[in-house]
């Protein structure tokens, strides 16, 4: 699976865990270049603490386009280290 935005890879990997119908990609996946910390953050009842990524390509900056969990709770344990992207932001996951 790759995540494509305006020609840039920001990920490829044939290791994909989905939840909620959303892939996560294992961490290594990422393109870092892309990606700067955002200080977002949200809390879901059941997978817990999500952080948060802003991408960067060229003179484009999109803000918390991708989400991951650190310290998931158990019944997300499964994509602890790995994270996804929202879908309308003009990322092509496929």
């Amino acid at each position: 699976m790759k995540a494509v935005f305006n020609g840039c890879v920001l990920a490829e990997s044939d290791d994909i865990v989905y939840m909620d119908g959303n892939p996560y990609f294992p961490r290594e996946a990422m393109n870092s270049e892309y990606f700067r910390d955002s200080r977002h953050t949200t809390v879901c009842g059941w997978k817990g603490k999500a952080r948060y990524w802003d991408l960067i390509v060229g003179d484009h900056v999109m803000t918390n386009v991708a989400w991951s969990y650190e310290t998931p709770k158990p019944d997300a344990e499964s994509i602890r280290y790995r994270f996804a992207f929202y879908s309308g932001k003009d990322i092509i996951v496929s």
